[in-house]
């Protein structure tokens, strides 16, 4: 299952790529798109594993970037 996010406040590009690197290492990521210029992240992962990729992603990116919001695309 892929979905779309929206990283409100994402002002880093660096910061972007350190996201999608350390979200691409999680197991059961099948992969990971943050785009910095339209602050939109596109994550891919099985069905019944979703919540907790997404719980895990959330997890890196509050941490690399505590401003940051996430919403559903």
């Amino acid at each position: 299952m892929k979905k779309t996010f929206r990283l409100i406040g994402l002002d880093c590009a660096n910061c972007a790529a350190k996201m999608e690197n350390a979200i691409q290492k999680l197991p059961d990521v099948g992969s990971v798109s943050i785009n910095f210029m339209t602050t939109k992240m596109v994550l891919e992962a099985a069905d019944d594993k979703m919540e907790s990729v997404l719980s895990a992603a959330t997890a890196i990116i509050k941490k690399l970037e505590p401003q940051v919001e996430i919403k559903k695309a």
